[in-house]
């Protein structure tokens, strides 16, 4: 009988190290990557059934590859591990089609649970953000949406120049000219009312895109 594949995303790599060995005697793990950028290449390459992503991912957030791989590869089953109780980005990672949410502290029993639910077809979120994430909708439900949708592009812009990365390092990462990339940090910047880059940084932490 086929083992269910499982690929691994996350840049802390003692931990991705160690849920490895713990999922390996029930699972096939095929791999760790430890960039959002790497996650999409590998999993489209080896087309795992499920993936374990952190929010937090150089280069490519959890979020924004989570949405690219749904895209690609829509039967995937996406789990996000992650150390961000924020029930926003919850909300916001099932709407992308995660089957799943926890925290990284969760039991052990926990993620198990998660992923058997996954690949069952239900969906699974940590009880302490199902209930912030229930509280918030009855206060308001409007509170649970992202603030201004930018454009993917412009995401990925937005984090790899929050993350210190030249405007050349930026075009030749996304293959694309220079001028684009200015472009881009031009209408990103407009767009959300931001005057410099300490604001962008603040921008892009206060809203998940990259860590603190």
């Amino acid at each position: 009988m086929k083992r269910t594949t499982i690929l691994l995303a996350d840049d802390h790599t003692m931990f991705s190290a160690a849920l490895q060995k713990l999922l390996e005697p029930e699972y096939e793990v095929l791999g760790r990557v430890e960039d959002g950028r790497s996650l999409v290449k590998t999993a489209v390459d080896l087309k795992p059934d499920l993936v374990l992503i952190d929010v937090g991912m150089p280069l490519l957030n959890g979020l924004d590859a989570g949405r690219e791989l749904k895209r690609l590869t829509p039967r995937v089953k996406i789990i996000f591990l992650t150390m961000n109780p924020d029930p926003v980005l919850a909300n916001e990672a099932l709407r992308i089609g995660a089957s799943g949410y926890l925290l990284k502290n969760s039991e052990w029993e926990e993620l198990l649970r998660a992923v058997q639910n996954a690949l069952r077809g239900l969906t699974y979120v940590t009880p302490q953000i199902r209930r912030a994430m229930e509280e918030m909708f009855i206060r308001d439900p409007r509170s649970l949406s992202q603030q201004k949708e930018l454009g993917e592009r412009q995401r990925e812009v937005l984090q790899m120049l929050a993350e210190g990365h030249s405007m050349k390092e930026i075009a030749y990462i996304l293959n694309i000219s220079h001028r684009t990339v200015r472009y881009h940090k031009y209408r990103i910047m407009e767009d959300l009312g931001l005057k410099n880059n300490a604001e962008l940084v603040q921008y892009a932490v206060k809203h998940s895109i990259i860590r603190p």
